[in-house]
């Protein structure tokens, strides 16, 4: 028998593991969006003659906007304005490790494909590619770091603001 406290009955370990399950699930979809933006700023780049580290500058920048944005408040259901040392800061830390291990595994796949000579075409695909598994790489660190750290289980629990000023 579950014993209920001011109202409040404490969820069992089946539903703490289903919400954590709809909680990865929301967060590897927020993380398409933010990787198709990312594609769509990265190719751009790259097809216009920029160098790997700055277009995969620019597309992380895109996506870890629109993923900070939506993450918050559709995988961690957070409202208001961020607080910026408990949220915000821990996140751009999370993120921007991820984002250097991809943009330097973006450079560093580009700077060995130049040596191949290959058709310039082929270039930017296969420079693509190697952005685009990077990132599939640190999901699951980057997930389990947001989840503890920043705005999950293991983050400070202190509400933040509403208002709109």
């Amino acid at each position: 028998m579950t014993t209920v406290t001011n109202g409040v009955r404490p969820r069992t370990t089946d539903e703490t593991r289903r919400r954590g399950w709809a909680r990865l699930v929301r967060a590897a979809a927020t993380s398409v969006a933010a990787t198709v933006l990312s594609q769509v700023v990265l190719l751009a780049a790259l097809a216009t003659g920029g160098v790997p580290a700055l277009a995969s500058s620019l597309a992380w920048a895109a996506g870890a906007v629109l993923n900070f944005v939506v993450t918050r408040r559709w995988v961690w259901g957070r409202t208001g304005r961020p607080r910026v040392r408990r949220e915000l800061l821990p996140y751009l830390v999370v993120i921007g490790l991820g984002g250097l291990s991809s943009i330097g595994l973006t450079t560093l796949s580009g700077s060995l494909l130049t040596r191949l000579a290959l058709p310039h075409f082929w270039w930017v695909v296969l420079v693509d590619a190697t952005y685009v598994a990077s990132y599939a790489l640190v999901f699951v660190v980057k997930f389990t770091l947001l989840d503890r750290l920043v705005f999950g289980r293991g983050a400070a629990h202190t509400p933040a603001t509403t208002s709109r000023s």
